[in-house]
């Protein structure tokens, strides 16, 4: 095989240079057309009379989708082409925000929801495997991974500049969206309707991928397979003891953690001033996504710390992540709640890389994508089971009750990656 050319943008060719341009332009009208709800999501269905067990229910019915529709979609991109999965993709999404302006009623809205888990199913690693592929044949032989960080970067911007965004609407138009009948918060889902017909628009034009004969019995497939392919990871997960450990601390960590992603807009907001409350929350949720990234800037730094050893370092990222969990559940001023906040952003980030190192050192290359398919699928189940017992704690008791709770599962998550430890140290003896 051969070796692989250090990257340099500016020795690129015209022809790869405009492709990376094109998926960077078009991954951050993607994303910013995402973040533009992302930061109002939990107040807008506040605003539609939901309450907090409502709201964990249908984030809930979000993880699910996900997880029932990412395993037969997996292959269907490979069979039909990258393209034309995202295209439907964006129409999922569509036709979610068009159910979510449309109702208060519950049920359309656990519809609408079920298109967002629907489009996501859709995206997953579609024209991120068109960018890699066209790349590799525009500049042959040379890394690859810089220019992916490249529109990594796009993306993060995108979605950070739509919470923004998404945040400062309701603050600005939301008397004139009253006036003629709508929440504050819908003038944010009109701006992302807006925004995905371009995400749209732009992806039929600019992404060049030579069709494909469309195969009808690839979807069949897909779904029949995925028995198989549970069936095959949980056999090799049950076979390998450290994935069995591992997987099983990721689903406690998600159980934790997403509820506190969900609803802290919901948990913040009374400490802010009307006025601009909204456009503080959407700038909030830009610096989480930013903090997060930070953390896994930070990772390699960390595990030196531990002498490189994983999963002593994911123990010990757990442990304080529950700590800080609590911290966070027991501010009751703004300042205090985002300064936690931000620190309980950037450890997230950290845990991130450990993980995921010590699940491709336990499996073999024709493994892998079964295992991550697993991981996935674990991830998202322990998401929905988290959203949906914090949303009956919350709902009874309160918020920092419900995350508080949640970090029991965190102390459970470190407790079993350090019996994790003590495996790997046996296996390396």
């Amino acid at each position: 095989m051969a070796t692989e050319i250090e990257f340099s943008y500016a020795a690129l060719n015209g022809a790869a240079r405009r492709h990376i341009r094109v998926f960077q332009i078009q991954q951050f009208l993607d994303r910013f057309a995402m973040g533009l709800t992302v930061a109002v999501v939990a107040l807008a269905l506040t605003d539609r009379g939901m309450d907090l067990f409502q709201i964990s229910l249908l984030f809930g019915v979000y993880s699910l989708t996900t997880m029932a529709m990412e395993l037969p979609f997996g292959g269907l991109a490979d069979s039909i082409g990258r393209k034309p999965v995202f295209l439907a993709a964006v129409v999922a999404s569509l036709i979610s925000l068009v159910l979510f302006l449309s109702t208060r009623d519950f049920n359309v809205l656990a519809l609408s929801f079920a298109f967002i888990g629907f489009g996501r199913a859709l995206r997953s690693g579609t024209l991120d495997a068109w960018f890699v592929e066209t790349f590799r044949a525009a500049a042959p032989d040379v890394d690859v991974q810089p220019a992916l960080a490249k529109a990594q970067w796009a993306n993060a911007i995108g979605l950070a500049t739509g919470a923004v965004l998404g945040g400062v609407l309701p603050d600005v138009l939301g008397e004139v969206a009253i006036s003629l009948g709508f929440s504050v918060y819908d003038v944010s889902y009109v701006a992302s309707f807006a925004v995905m017909l371009a995400v749209f628009v732009f992806t039929v034009f600019a992404i060049v991928e030579p069709p494909r004969p469309m195969d009808a019995t690839a979807l069949v497939h897909g779904f029949a397979s995925v028995p198989t392919v549970i069936k095959d990871a949980s056999l090799l997960a049950l076979k390998h003891p450290t994935l069995s450990l591992l997987l099983a601390a990721l689903a406690l960590f998600l159980m934790a953690t997403n509820p506190v992603e969900v609803i802290w807009p919901t948990h913040a907001k009374p400490m802010l001033d009307d006025g601009y409350a909204n456009t503080v929350i959407g700038v909030v949720t830009a610096t989480y996504f930013f903090s997060i990234a930070f953390g896994g800037s930070l990772s390699p730094y960390i595990s030196r710390i531990f002498n490189r050893r994983h999963a002593m370092t994911l123990a010990a990222t757990f442990a304080c992540l529950a700590g800080v969990q609590i911290a966070l559940a027991l501010q009751g001023s703004i300042i205090g709640f985002v300064t936690v906040f931000v620190l309980y952003s950037v450890i997230l980030g950290v845990s991130e890389t450990p993980a995921s190192s010590i699940l491709h050192s336990c499996v073999e290359d024709r493994q892998r994508s079964t295992m991550l398919s697993l991981r996935s699928l674990i991830q998202q189940l322990g998401a929905a089971l988290g959203l949906i017992l914090a949303g009956t704690v919350a709902e009874i008791y309160s918020t920092p009750i419900a995350w508080s709770v949640g970090a029991v599962f965190l102390f459970l998550a470190a407790i079993l990656v350090l019996v994790l430890v003590r495996r790997v140290a046996l296996e390396s003896e």
